[in-house]
């Protein structure tokens, strides 16, 4: 899995996505989504440290299988709110 952490003002976004998924262009009716090298291109991470990451986001971008089991490994994510876009499965954490 790639991982990239970007600081923002008001904390982390924690952006993880699956090697196979990086840079695959997405269509989801009128809506296209690309898993962009920029975005999510970081460093290679194991499971663990996906976790420790997750742990302390308060917002996270999320595609790929690998990624979304790790997630829910965990329970950052619910698996009800797991969406699949163009084939490819995709979660969003948002903490206020």
């Amino acid at each position: 899995m790639y991982l990239k952490i970007h600081k923002s003002g008001s904390g982390i976004i924690v952006a993880v996505c699956d090697k196979d998924v990086l840079g695959k262009k997405l269509k989801h009716g009128n809506v296209n989504v690309e898993i962009s090298e920029w975005f999510y291109k970081g460093d290679i991470a194991s499971e663990e440290l996906v976790i420790e990451a997750l742990a302390n986001a308060k917002t996270a971008n999320l595609f790929g299988e690998r990624t979304i089991a790790c997630a829910i490994k965990c329970g950052a994510v619910d698996p009800e709110y797991v969406v699949v876009i163009d084939g490819v499965q995709h979660a969003q954490i948002f903490h206020l």
